[in-house]
C-alpha cells in the first residue's frame, strides 16, 4: 500500500475534524485568511464522513472541490462588505480630483508642484506659471494631471 493511500485511508471522520482543527488554530497564527477556508472544507468533509462511508480518494477530491469554490465564496463577500462612509479612505490622491490649488513651482517642461495641507504633490500639465490656479483634472497612480483655471 502506498503512502498516499494509507494516509488517505486512515484519516477518516476523527482525522478530518483533526486537521480542521489544525488549520483553524493556524489561521489564528498565520494572518491571511486563506487557511480558514482549507480549515472549513476539512470540517465539512469530517462531518460528512460521519454520515457516509466514502473512499479516500473522494474525501480528498471533496476537500479540494470545497477549498476551491470556497474561492469565490470568500470574494463575493469581501466585496460586499467594501461599502464604506469614506470611499476615499486610503486613495488621497484621487480625493483631489476635481479641487483647485496654487502651485509652488511653476510647471515648466509638463512637471511642477502643488503643496496639499501639509504634503507636496508632484503634477503634470501644460506650462504654467508659479502662483496660478490650477484643477486637477484626473489621477493615474501616482501621477497627478492638472490643468489651468482661467479667472
Amino acid at each position: 500500500m502506498s503512502l498516499l493511500s494509507s494516509l488517505g485511508a486512515s484519516l477518516g471522520p476523527w482525522g478530518w475534524l483533526t486537521a480542521a482543527a489544525v488549520l483553524l488554530i493556524a489561521e489564528i497564527v498565520v494572518p491571511g485568511i486563506f487557511l480558514l477556508w482549507l480549515g472549513i472544507a476539512a470540517l465539512i468533509v469530517g462531518l460528512v464522513s460521519f454520515v457516509i462511508a466514502w473512499t479516500w480518494q473522494l474525501q480528498w477530491l471533496a476537500f479540494a472541490l470545497i477549498s476551491l469554490a470556497a474561492i469565490p465564496l470568500w470574494r463575493k463577500l469581501a466585496r460586499a462588505g467594501e461599502t464604506t462612509d469614506q470611499p476615499f479612505l486610503n486613495r488621497r490622491v484621487e480625493a483631489m480630483v476635481g479641487r483647485v490649488f496654487t502651485l509652488e513651482q511653476p510647471i515648466v517642461g509638463g512637471a511642477g508642484t502643488i503643496a496639499v495641507d501639509d504634503t507636496v504633490w508632484r503634477v503634470t500639465g501644460a506650462d504654467t506659471p508659479a502662483g496660478a490656479r490650477i484643477r486637477i483634472a484626473r489621477v493615474d497612480g501616482a501621477i497627478i494631471h492638472v490643468e489651468r483655471v482661467e479667472g
